[in-house]
């Protein structure tokens, strides 16, 4: 099974005030550029850790200019060329849909029941006009299957949502799933996933 190193992208200023951007293409704060590269220090320390060959690396990026600006930051860590990666759409943030822009009160004011219900079943429950978590999953599935089979080591670089591939044990995995901090490489492979930060 290839390894995936996922990094999350840096802080924007709708992070900082609890907002939900989804779609919404707001770019890196000052902590998210500082961010970014954190997490770009951290994989090349991983990388002449791990990284035994010198086989190339596949780097996918949302096309989400905070994803991207992200991706930039961290292969000039690498000493890469910043431009030199691939865009996949299926790599976009969880779409919250007429939610995006606010924050948690804010969602439960404008709809309390679709908020309650959401609250109990992220997994299944979409925001009005967005996805669940279910649906990502499945946008998502299809990326990581052809990224093993491309690669023997790949690299999405996305948003917040898991990207395992498939929905075994969902309610487990629901609460399981690490809280995904901005500046840490998560390292997804066959002995499960590893944070690193």
């Amino acid at each position: 099974m290839p390894v995936i190193y996922y990094i999350r992208h840096g802080e924007t200023e709708w992070n900082a005030d609890g907002r939900l951007q989804g779609t919404q293409d707001i770019p890196l704060n000052d902590l998210g550029r500082r961010q970014a590269a954190a997490a770009g220090a951290i994989l090349a320390g991983l990388f002449r850790a791990r990284r035994p060959q010198r086989e190339p690396l596949g780097f996918v990026a949302s096309p989400l200019g905070r994803a991207r600006s992200t991706m930039e930051l961290v292969r000039g860590s690498l000493e890469l060329p910043p431009d030199q990666y691939a865009i996949d759409s299926r790599l976009r943030e969880i779409g919250y849909g007429h939610w995006e822009g606010s924050t948690l009160s804010q969602m439960q004011a404008q709809d309390p029941d679709v908020f309650a219900r959401r609250q109990s079943d992220k997994w299944t429950v979409p925001p009005p006009g967005g996805e669940s978590y279910a649906e990502v999953q499945a946008r998502m599935s299809g990326l990581v299957q052809s990224a093993h089979r491309r690669h023997r080591r790949g690299r999405p670089w996305r948003h917040g949502a898991r990207a395992d591939g498939g929905a075994r044990h969902r309610n487990a995995q629901q609460r399981r799933r690490p809280h995904h901090r901005a500046g840490a490489v998560y390292v997804f492979g066959a002995g499960g996933v590893a944070k690193y930060s």
